[in-house]
């Protein structure tokens, strides 16, 4: 028994040791037949044809292997977050010049050394400071990159008053979390009447029925009480609630402040023939939708928010609902799978921010999200979806809308059958992506489809999407019938694609004026994100992501037969100029060389590998 169970061993120890070889070597150990008996030299016959047909099949995996790392989203990429590129960081109290000191002193673990720190500071990027001289003031102080603009040689942060009270006056964004709201919503003191009243009807079986004009108006002549038929108990109860529902206000005494508005009464947003820059996550941030309504956007959006995270008041989350005072027509996302949490999100948002309406993502094609049954998931659950609509326009003063895909399957088309049925559920707009979940982003997108869909959606509006990059496809989707269209990629490759529509002519923009909306994307992005390190390197890093959309652009002057295809991908070219080159390169450590003509050179430890992969690119 001994004697066998060492000749076990040292089987294994061979199979152990013929694995760890090299790929020829491992290749030979197939042809060699051998079996781990003690007759298999003995009986060891010619190397069969198998063994290599074995091996071409392995060479064939092995390319197919490599074909699909080219495909979809780079997960396993470095996330160096921006703060870990300085050693020593500046107290806030320091930055913000406050009178008080720092309330954690000796625990605090920030540098409060002022000499100590701009000893070990980086170089400044500039000599001009855009919040400076746009603000009046740097609120980042010491810690700005561009500190030489506004530091005293006392090292004091000066302040241009003028420009800085008239900044103050204005509010250019929006939709901020207060912190007193952040702590009820941690500890889940937040109070949801109207969501909780929704959900009751769910657990008794009820479905709120949607009110009709007429029944609004009937209630309208009714909601005066009648003394004569009106019980006592009835109006003391009303009184009470009345009492519980007051909340104390300053300054003028409005109609809203005093009836709420009824289902017919919501604010009216008209839809009609605009450009819709879709919500983009990742590069559908705010300093991005700047720069595409300065081209003519229309109606923009937030990026995707999750309503769990909302709910929890996460600082992150709450950041995707911000909104520049240059959105004049403006909306948020809002992903979710559940009837309870996406109602009390959506009036814990119209109670707390200020939109012009409020989107369900019903198209998120991703696995994270569709497994959870958010998504396209909610396509195929349609009494969580109607309870879903229903319970968010029964909580909501402003238009809701929701965004769909053609279906989760590729031959297998659901959004003829789902939408009539959302027009009764009481949705205010429709969105469709012309492709299924299963494309995700592959083929063209169906206007045909799209057409046969716009006319079930009437009078409710659609707005179609898919493919649109020129103002040519712009005017072949209008002629299928829908009220609008939204654009999504054709935007990251060239946002300046909403003038091209509107003033129907091909733009060929040079490379310079290329630069110039990078620059502006810069701008905006220090003005987002702030000046110093931290903002700096969290505006490179949007940048570069930006920038993997914006290569894929090919110059009007250089195509044979314009206009370029969203799908298709041109072979390597030169520009007209090195910058037009440099712009066209699949390559990030171009990119990184574009971001360093606008935010200096990247820190030593600096990594970026793009969210997103191109198809076509090896």
């Amino acid at each position: 028994m001994e004697s066998a169970a060492v000749e076990v061993e040292k089987g294994a120890a061979a199979i152990k040791q013929q694995f760890l070889t090299t790929k020829e070597n491992f290749y030979e150990f197939l042809e060699s037949g051998w079996t781990g008996r003690k007759d298999d030299e003995a009986n060891k016959e010619e190397p069969s044809e198998e063994p290599e047909q074995k091996r071409m099949k392995l060479d064939k995996d092995e390319d197919k292997i490599e074909k699909r790392k080219m495909r979809g989203q780079n997960k396993s990429r470095p996330h160096t977050k921006p703060q870990s590129y300085e050693d020593r960081r500046l107290c806030p109290s320091i930055i913000q010049e406050r009178e008080t000191k720092c309330v954690f002193g000796e625990k605090c673990r920030f540098v409060h050394d002022v000499s100590e720190y701009m000893s070990g500071k980086p170089e400044d990027l500039g000599d001009q400071c855009h919040l400076y001289n746009t603000f009046g003031k740097c609120h980042y102080g010491l810690t700005c990159r561009f500190a030489k603009a506004h530091i005293s040689p006392d090292l004091k942060n000066m302040v241009k008053e003028d420009l800085h009270k008239h900044s103050t006056d204005n509010e250019t964004v929006r939709n901020h979390l207060d912190k007193e709201l952040q702590k009820r919503l941690r500890k889940k003191q937040v109070a949801f009447t109207g969501a909780e009243a929704y959900l009751k009807t769910i657990v008794r079986g009820k479905k709120p029925e949607k009110k009709s004009t007429d029944e609004c108006s009937e209630e309208n002549h009714s909601r005066t009480p009648n003394t004569t038929t009106d019980a006592p108990d009835d109006q003391e109860t009303q009184q009470e609630d009345h009492r519980k529902a007051h909340v104390k206000t300053m300054g003028p005494i409005t109609d809203d402040d005093i009836i709420k508005l009824r289902p017919c009464e919501k604010k009216q947003v008209d839809f009609t023939d605009k450009l819709y820059l879709a919500p983009l996550t990742t590069c559908g941030n705010l300093p991005f939708r700047r720069i595409c309504k300065s081209f003519g956007a229309d109606i923009t959006c937030g990026e995707m928010a999750m309503c769990t995270n909302l709910l929890q008041g996460q600082s992150s989350e709450w950041a995707l609902l911000k909104r520049h005072h240059t959105e004049d027509l403006f909306g948020v996302q809002l992903e979710g799978c559940f009837p309870d949490s996406m109602t009390r999100c959506a009036e814990l948002l119209n109670q707390n921010i200020d939109v012009d309406f409020v989107d369900i993502n019903s198209g998120c094609p991703i696995d994270l999200v569709y497994k959870k049954g958010g998504g396209c998931g909610l396509m195929t659950r349609s009494t969580k979806f109607e309870q879903i609509v229903r319970g968010m326009n029964s909580v909501l003063d402003v238009p809701l809308t929701v965004k769909i895909r053609t279906g989760v399957h590729q031959n297998s088309n659901t959004a003829h059958k789902l939408i009539p049925e959302l027009k009764n559920w009481g949705v205010s707009m429709i969105t469709l992506h012309g492709r299924s979940r299963e494309q995700r982003y592959t083929k063209q997108a169906d206007w045909e489809y799209i057409n046969i869909c716009s006319n079930l959606a009437a009078p409710v509006p659609l707005f179609g999407n898919g493919d649109i990059l020129s103002y040519e496809d712009a005017m072949k989707a209008r002629e299928t019938g829908v009220s609008g269209i939204m654009i999504a990629r054709g935007a990251l490759i060239k946002p300046w694609l909403f003038t091209e529509i509107k003033e129907n002519r091909h733009w060929d923009i040079s490379s310079n004026e290329r630069l110039d909306i990078l620059r502006d994307f810069t701008n905006n992005g220090l003005e987002h994100w702030g000046s110093d390190t931290q903002g700096v390197e969290k505006t490179r890093n949007f940048m570069l992501e930006w920038l993997s959309f914006l290569c894929r652009y090919i110059p009007v002057g250089l195509l044979e037969r314009p206009p370029q295809k969203i799908n298709e991908r041109p072979p390597f070219y030169m520009g007209r100029d090195y910058l037009e080159s440099l712009m066209a390169s699949q390559h990030v450590g171009d990119w990184v060389k574009i971001s360093e003509m606008l935010l200096g050179p990247v820190p030593k430890t600096f990594s970026f590998l793009p969210k997103h992969k191109a198809n076509a690119y090896r």
